[in-house]
């Protein structure tokens, strides 16, 4: 049975401030969020999406970002 947190959603709006110019698509998935880029990725590129997510942990792999999900607690 699927949790409510595993839904998948996307969204078109890139033209809001914060995400990268390369940004194509933006899914989220559950409390994670997933940037695919139309290039590479670079460090300002990464920084620019930490900052819509603070405290969050962000990682860069080429043309996609992650932003990994917050630890639940116990």
């Amino acid at each position: 049975m699927p949790h409510p947190g595993d839904q998948v959603r996307t969204m078109k709006a890139l033209g809001e401030e914060g995400w990268p110019a390369r940004a194509q698509h933006v899914a989220y998935i559950g409390d994670a969020c997933v940037v695919r880029g139309s290039d590479d990725f670079d460090h300002a590129d990464l920084t620019a999406v930490r900052g819509r997510f603070p405290g969050r942990h962000v990682t860069l792999d080429g043309d996609v970002i992650t932003v990994w999900p917050q630890a639940r607690s116990q």
